[in-house]
């Protein structure tokens, strides 16, 4: 369990440390932060002066790593805490996830009426001006399709109209990120479209779409493909479905959830392989991750964790019980690169949701977000910097 820090006053020196970052590897390397940002990078002895100088080695052992910090662009709660459930629950998960290396996220809401939707983006964007470490929402529905709606509840699925969806953005006053369509529904290039033209993201997920309508949607402006394989059409060598025509699609992020139980490993590297840097490592993570087994709830639904897998009463995977450290481990363990493992937990999603000049990096001028990890991949500290622009 990570310990975490602020590195948004003064000058904080880490040295010693084998810099994961922009897909390269540099060993010896050290970062100069200054009041919350990058200031200076280098290797070996010769230091710069600061006000906190940390030699990371000590802290975390020989072969001690610093990457940047990781972006969650998907998750749904954690500590026993859910997203749905208001501010004191919002930062209640996001202490765990930090504590993880997760230093900055986009709070994620399942399916719920509109008038509660708009309700909790209106209370997100106002969060975002105080909790520096909440980039914005992301609206995972209603406008799903009902046959692979997952963990949510089809009663208040619907097809979207422009209103209905302009209503939404406009709740959360800029601060929507992203929001989850499935194309082939009714309204739903429109839908995605207006999400496109607010400035947000829009997303394909939950959704039954072959190929030709999910190139439909990338054409219509989607650039996020939202839990590659899950809840959506299957590889087939007849109908190769949304995941092919994404990962050939050089304007698309793949999301994908890697906990070795919504997807193998081998699919895992097959993700990376066939659409490198532009993996998503997220979470999905609901309320029981970091917690325990037991009875929760989400979105209204009520959900059993058994063996850290969560599950409604149908059957479907609830989200997850994963944190982006334990992704890590198992993109790595799965045959995934280091370098591109990193990528896909910082600068990857940080470009997704159009972060990347401040986010995802440790270069000068960013935002001075680290995770120090032993040899082992275990979160030792987290260091968080000054508050993002937008």
């Amino acid at each position: 369990m990570g310990m975490t820090h602020s590195s948004a006053e003064g000058s904080l020196l880490l040295h010693s440390a084998r810099l994961v970052n922009d897909g390269f590897i540099v060993d010896d390397a050290w970062v100069l932060i200054e009041n919350g940002r990058v200031a200076e990078l280098g290797v070996g002895r010769d230091l710069p002066d600061a006000g906190t100088v940390v030699d990371v080695s000590e802290l975390a052992g020989p072969g001690a790593i610093l990457t940047p910090g990781f972006i969650d662009i998907h998750g749904h709660g954690g500590a026993g805490a859910a997203f749905d459930d208001g501010i004191a629950a919002i930062r209640t998960a996001r202490d765990m996830h930090r504590s993880r290396g997760t230093t900055r996220a986009v709070v994620s809401l399942v399916t719920g009426s509109l008038d509660a939707l708009e309700a909790r983006v209106a209370e997100i964007a106002d969060l975002r001006e105080t909790d520096a470490d909440i980039l914005g929402s992301h609206l995972e529905g209603p406008f799903l399709d009902p046959g692979h709606k997952g963990a949510h509840d089809p009663e208040l699925l619907r097809d979207p109209t422009a209103d209905d969806v302009q209503r939404l953005l406009d709740a959360g006053r800029g601060t929507v990120r992203q929001m989850t369509i499935a194309p082939e529904i009714p309204g739903g290039l429109e839908a995605l479209r207006v999400v496109v033209a607010s400035g947000a993201v829009a997303a394909v997920g939950h959704t039954d779409a072959d190929d030709d309508v999910v190139r439909a949607a990338f054409d219509a402006g989607a650039t996020i493909l939202t839990h590659a394989f899950n809840a959506m059409r299957p590889i087939h060598h007849r109908d190769p479905g949304p995941v092919l025509t994404a990962a050939a699609d050089h304007r698309v992020t793949l999301e994908a959830i890697v906990d070795n139980i919504h997807l193998h490993p081998h699919v895992t590297k097959l993700l990376f392989d066939e659409a490198p840097g532009r993996v998503a490592l997220i979470t999905d993570s609901m309320a029981a991750a970091g917690s325990v087994d037991g009875e929760y709830s989400l979105g209204g639904l009520r959900v059993t964790v058994r063996d850290g897998v969560a599950r409604v009463d149908s059957g479907s995977i609830a989200g997850s019980t994963l944190t982006q450290d334990a992704a890590l481990r198992n993109a790595v363990a799965a045959g995934v690169p280091l370098s591109e493992a990193v990528r896909a937990l910082t600068e990857t999603p940080a470009a997704a949701i159009g972060f990347g000049e401040e986010l995802g990096s440790l270069r000068p001028g960013m935002l001075g977000d680290a995770v120090l990890l032993d040899a082992d991949l275990r979160v030792v500290s987290v260091w968080t910097g000054a508050r993002p622009a937008r």
